[in-house]
């Protein structure tokens, strides 16, 4: 996909949400890159757990060896947030949650890996992918990524920051995975970020988020909008949904942000028990792809889906309470990432 191409797309978005890309100039986002990372120091020296690692078997009880049929495979791409930077317990990880759900819903075992780096940003998703796709057993069934919030704090232009994420949705798409996007979190939650740049963040961060959409969804991919990691309780109760360093979700935050992502996890194979039947009363419906983007990237929980272009399916699915795994996931044949 050209840069200019990138551009036009995004620029359409941005119109739809009301308001142009550059109007978060580059003196403005250095005074929003130098907030966020005061803000991060200014709690827990912006220090969290390392992420626990997940890695291995879900849904043992589903297992039917004489059914033939193998495990399922879930790989989780991205930064922090996907690693689950912020909690102690593999269990408590998106990934651990995902792959327990996935299991539950399909009734069938669910093998993990993870290769989510903390600190990613868009352009390390080629080594993920690589990492992927070099693993024994083929690419995954379906992939999760969750990325951008590191692109928004380093100043990585929306352009070429959504130029890989296409570039990683693409290659995995033609190997034959499932790919979702939970797209760019809102990072005016952070509490420690005040106005005017918390509005600047959240700005930032939601324009970010309708880009990835576009390009998302043009490459084959589905796209969940995180926004506020998913629902009110991040506004109303911060010092719950957040993790001891104020930046990166607590367990219950998580969880959260995992009951939103797992219909579409489940939809892209085949086994969410909702059928693709609009819900006029929920506002789902057809729109082109660019409106599609800006109206997900304003409400969380949203998922958009491509449809025949330039029109997009926007749904939003009802959740399902993701509890956290009661089995040690024991490890699987695949290399550690």
């Amino acid at each position: 996909m050209s840069r200019a191409r990138v551009a036009r797309r995004i620029a359409a978005g941005a119109a739809y949400g009301g308001g142009g890309i550059g109007l978060l100039g580059v003196a403005t986002v250095g005074v929003l890159l130098a907030e966020v990372q005061l803000a991060r120091r200014s709690v827990g020296g912006g220090v969290a757990p390392l992420a626990p690692t997940a890695d291995g078997r879900y849904g043992r009880s589903f297992e039917q060896p004489a059914s033939g049929e193998e495990p399922l495979r879930l790989a989780l791409l991205g930064d922090s947030t996907a690693a689950g930077q912020g909690v102690r317990r593999a269990g408590q990880t998106p990934g651990a949650l995902l792959a327990s759900g996935l299991a539950a819903v399909a009734e069938r075992p669910v093998d993990l890996r993870n290769v989510a780096l903390p600190g990613a940003r868009s352009d390390d998703l080629d080594r993920q992918v690589a990492l992927l796709m070099s693993a024994a057993g083929g690419p995954p069934d379906v992939c999760v990524i969750m990325i951008g919030a590191n692109d928004v704090t380093h100043r990585m232009p929306a352009t070429e920051s959504v130029r890989h994420l296409a570039a990683a949705v693409r290659r995995l798409r033609t190997a034959g995975a499932e790919v979702v996007v939970g797209t760019c979190p809102d990072l005016g939650t952070i509490e420690p970020v005040y106005q005017p740049l918390r509005w600047l963040a959240r700005r930032a961060s939601r324009q970010l988020a309708a880009a990835q959409t576009i390009v998302v969804v043009e490459q084959g991919g589905r796209t969940v909008s995180l926004g506020d990691l998913l629902g009110p309780e991040f506004a109303a109760n911060p010092r719950e949904m957040f993790g001891v360093d104020n930046f990166h979700p607590s367990a219950e935050g998580y969880a959260t942000a995992a009951m939103a992502i797992l219909p579409t996890v489940c939809a892209s194979l085949g086994v969410w028990p909702e059928g693709e039947r609009l819900e006029v009363d929920r506002r789902e419906g057809m729109l082109p792809v660019a409106k599609a983007a800006a109206e997900a990237a304003a409400e969380a929980g949203t998922e958009v889906t491509g449809a025949r272009a330039p029109w997009a399916l926007l749904k939003h699915r009802r959740r399902r309470r993701v509890a956290a795994p009661v089995e040690t996931p024991a490890p699987t044949d695949s290399p550690a990432p």
